[in-house]
């Protein structure tokens, strides 16, 4: 079999459908079932059993998943020490961050990379999601975490509070009345109101409950409601100033980690040192 065959199988064995598989591989799905009938003929028997519901893998088919999962490795690892020793500054760079701290905070770093080292292709991948570093799912990881991770290597780029915000005149409405009904706009992971209020604002209530921040800082920025919220995700969001009514807080540190096996390539090592200057020289905008 091909090692795209190979691969092929594995994937399917891990998604059990042809659009899962298909997804993850970056082709059709047509082309994940031609490639499942020439490895079945390969093979000389069914490697799955194809159901309403998705496919099945039979026994050879794990089988054949667990050496391509081998294969697969030592591909990843190969990879990683081709880039970990590259030394030139052209190429792909692979970078994700959390969507808000990419268009709130890092865009001067993106440009100025960019300018530096034109050579040098960037793609970002703005999600909350932990990509997957060891299967070089990105080649750079930006995260608000408490530790990097035992298998990454990590470098603190700052640390960060969070505060309450609100629009202007919902903030001139709270000072002129402490004792008035303070609307809350929560996040629904945490529905309630914080529990660390400020004894002089003692009127509280959840108005309304997102799944997403940038609907919540919407809603502020509409005079909704006070939003609980990073405070340089506060300070960069037009429109919202922070209120007392909430203490600044501790709240994730921010961390750019890597695999150990990439971190020493030229390009991570460029935009790394970017990076670090552009959190030193805005570090204010974290904490109050």
């Amino acid at each position: 079999m091909s090692w795209d065959d190979l691969r092929t199988v594995l994937m399917l064995v891990r998604h059990q459908s042809l659009a899962g598989a298909a997804h993850r591989l970056g082709v059709n799905y047509t082309t994940v079932a031609r490639r499942i009938r020439r490895a079945e003929m390969s093979a000389n028997q069914v490697l799955f059993e194809r159901l309403t519901d998705g496919y099945r893998p039979t026994e050879a088919a794990r089988l054949i998943a667990e050496h391509a999962e081998e294969m697969e490795t030592s591909e990843r690892a190969m990879a990683r020490h081709l880039l970990g020793a590259d030394s030139e500054l052209a190429g792909d760079l692979t970078i994700t961050a959390p969507p808000l701290l990419i268009a709130n905070f890092l865009t001067p770093v993106l440009s100025d990379f960019t300018k530096a080292f034109p050579r040098v292709s960037l793609r970002i991948l703005a999600t909350n999601k932990r990509l997957n570093l060891s299967r070089m799912e990105a080649d750079l990881a930006i995260r608000a975490s408490s530790e990097p991770g035992d298998t990454l290597t990590g470098l603190r780029l700052c640390r960060q509070e969070r505060a309450s915000f609100a629009n202007f005149d919902l903030a001139k409405k709270i000072t002129a009345n402490p004792e008035a009904p303070i609307n809350w706009i929560v996040y629904s992971a945490r529905p309630d109101v914080p529990d660390t209020i400020s004894p002089e604002f003692p009127n509280n209530r959840v108005h309304m409950c997102f799944d997403d921040m940038v609907a919540m800082i919407g809603a502020a920025q509409a005079g909704l409601g006070v939003v609980r919220m990073p405070v340089f995700l506060g300070r960069t969001s037009a429109g919202l100033v922070q209120v007392p009514v909430l203490k600044p807080q501790n709240y994730e540190d921010i961390w750019v980690v890597g695999h150990p096996d990439v971190w020493p390539s030229r390009k991570l090592r460029a935009f790394r040192e970017l990076l670090v200057m552009h959190f030193k020289k805005n570090q204010s905008n974290f904490i109050c």
